[in-house]
């Protein structure tokens, strides 16, 4: 879509892109420039959050920025214009010299020199014009003149006056509130009505004589992280806004428990030779070609996943229900899942069928260090086919995932723990964990879901064999 419009006077516009699939909105987290500020063609001018990832934004041109029309922490309509430059590179006249005054309507001497963030758009796709100094009021705040005057008429005639001569209003509350409010020593003067008509009920008298609100102290995050959103609350409860990547996450859950039917296996595995094979790659990466390579027992899980896919090829479609058709993957986007200060996120190693061990762990390595810097792009999270997610991490054996949206299966791989297995007929302390396949049933049946899972768990108690198909 086009992100920049331009006018006679060499002012271009830049409009808030589209920067993942589909998505209609994004949050503004920071401003890199400020009006006056000179920016070059593929300058990062701001970072927005997406309902997908963080994003850095680059201008396509030269010039002085001239007006931000949005502060810090605004979520913004994909199409709505987000910064104004003037390419003929002048300098950035003053607000109030912004539009000529025989093109301004008449205004109250508060709106005749806005705030640049306070600017926004009459039109998605056509940003506003030059003589428009007017701020779009916030929803529920304006109330209109004559309702105003008749409001404060009555407030004189029902008040009493002061000592001042200013009128003071009686607050409206029932007998059995003003006897409740006396007895808890409350000023009825004090209180923000919330019943009708700007009644005061029982549960005002009652927040009023709660405890006040405190704003509860989060961690901070990482550097380069987004600040989280902001919690708050009371001494009971905090609440904490549910938005950007959190959000998403939810919606898609939901649809996805709620869609596909979901069926999960399990399966207990020793995987000592798993663990050992992890030693031995550590100790000598140069023999397997892994120097400087970051070497874990997950990296192997995948790669046996990968092996049971490709004797399983079934396992790897898509449900398009508007089609109704199966569509099988003749590649897999392999998903981890990964905890980040912004939420769950399930970035994907493309093509990751192609790739021998040493390149899976290369591309597992950077997948995680970029989605801890929260920095992981959309297209990254886009187009998986099944997924992997690790809660032994966390020390729990196993759970039940739901499956990522689109994808027909995902395998939870439970905490490696030393426990007595029975080995070549003693029983023996050996290191077992818990697998768990979920898989779409309209996709997969038992007899497949039950192949890949068993073909996952041989191949781990033999991962030689990983080397051999590496």
């Amino acid at each position: 879509m086009t992100t920049m419009t331009e006018n006679a006077s060499g002012l271009r516009e830049f409009k808030m892109p589209d920067v993942g699939e589909g998505l209609t909105e994004a949050e503004i987290l920071k401003w890199y420039v400020q009006p006056g500020d000179t920016v070059t063609d593929g300058q990062v001018v701001c970072e927005v959050e997406t309902a997908k990832a963080a994003v850095e934004l680059p201008i396509p041109y030269d010039g002085v920025v001239r007006e931000l029309r949005f502060p810090e922490g605004t979520t913004v309509d994909v199409g709505e214009v987000i910064i104004a430059v003037d390419v003929a590179g002048g300098a950035a006249p003053a607000p109030a010299e912004e539009a000529p005054a025989a093109e301004t309507p008449a205004q109250t001497p508060a709106a005749e020199a806005p705030k640049p963030e306070g600017r926004k758009p009459v039109l998605v796709g056509y940003g506003v014009a030059e003589s428009s100094t007017k701020r779009r009021p916030r929803k529920g705040t304006e109330v209109p003149a004559q309702q105003s005057e008749a409001f404060f008429a009555a407030t004189a005639i029902q008040g009493e006056l002061n000592g001042h001569g200013h009128a003071k209003q009686r607050p409206l509350a029932k007998p059995p509130v003003r006897k409740l409010a006396k007895d808890l020593g409350v000023d009825l003067a004090t209180i923000t009505p919330s019943g009708p008509d700007g009644i005061i009920t029982r549960e005002d008298v009652h927040a009023a004589v709660a405890p006040a609100p405190v704003v509860e102290e989060t961690p901070a995050a990482p550097a380069g992280a987004p600040a989280p959103a902001v919690a708050y609350g009371t001494a009971r409860e905090t609440r904490i806004p549910v938005k950007g990547v959190r959000k998403a996450t939810a919606a898609a859950m939901v649809g996805s428990a709620f869609t596909a039917p979901h069926v999960t296996e399990f399966v207990t595995v020793d995987v000592t030779r798993t663990m050992k094979l992890v030693e031995e790659l550590k100790r000598d990466p140069a023999t397997y070609g892994m120097q400087g390579l970051r070497v874990n027992p997950l990296l192997l899980i995948a790669k046996a996943l990968l092996v049971a896919i490709r004797r399983n090829p079934d396992v790897n479609a898509s449900w398009d229900e508007a089609n109704q058709e199966i569509v099988l993957k003749h590649y897999v986007n392999l998903g981890i899942a990964a905890a980040t200060p912004r939420g769950l996120i399930v970035p994907n190693i493309k093509d990751a069928h192609t790739k021998t061990l040493p390149q899976l762990a290369e591309a597992l390595g950077e997948l995680v260090t970029t989605a801890r810097e929260g920095k992981t792009s959309p297209a990254a999270m886009q187009s998986g086919t099944v997924t992997i997610t690790n809660v032994g991490v966390f020390g729990i054996d196993t759970g039940t995932p739901i499956l990522n949206p689109g994808e027909s299966a995902i395998l939870a791989v439970g905490a490696i723990k030393l426990q007595p297995w029975v080995h070549k007929g003693k029983v023996k302390p050996r290191q077992v964990t818990t697998l768990a396949l979920s898989f779409d049933h309209r996709l997969v049946d038992g007899e497949l879901g039950s192949k890949v899972l068993a073909d996952v768990a041989a191949i781990l108690e033999q991962p030689k064999r990983l080397i051999t198909w590496a």
